[in-house]
């Protein structure tokens, strides 16, 4: 079932802040999928979803050596019958405030604060699909 990025039912956005461990498929070079577990924070206000991570992952140089539109990637997250994926182009933010934002967005998420890392970065992907049945 398609839903709207930008205006998601009460369902879908409530499942999207529970907390779940979630997906992240991002293409390696030769074009294969890599899917690797992640938390993921769903903001349908801006039309984004993010991951923060290491800059030295796989994840992280695998979105780095897309294209310049940025890399075509997917996140999902499910629960019993209940599941939801989004999908959209992403980049790589070092940023300061784009890294402590997106970190506090994870904490209200997942309940927790990371432990600082000066190697952290964030993928942010901007959303052009929402399916699921939540």
């Amino acid at each position: 079932m398609s839903h709207d990025v930008l205006n998601p039912t009460p369902e879908y956005l409530a499942f999207w802040r529970e907390r779940h461990v979630c997906t992240l498929t991002t293409p390696r070079p030769d074009g294969t999928p890599h899917v690797v577990p992640v938390g993921v924070t769903y903001d349908p206000e801006a039309g984004l979803a993010r991951v923060i991570s290491n800059k030295h992952s796989k994840k992280v140089r695998n979105v780095l050596a897309a294209p310049a539109d940025g890399a075509r990637v997917a996140v999902c997250q499910m629960e019993g019958r209940r599941w939801a994926t989004l999908e959209g182009r992403a980049a790589v933010r070092t940023d300061e405030a784009s890294v402590a934002d997106a970190v506090a967005r994870y904490a209200v998420r997942y309940g927790r604060t990371p432990s600082p890392n000066p190697d952290r970065v964030v993928i942010e992907i901007t959303l052009d699909r929402a399916m699921g049945r939540a």
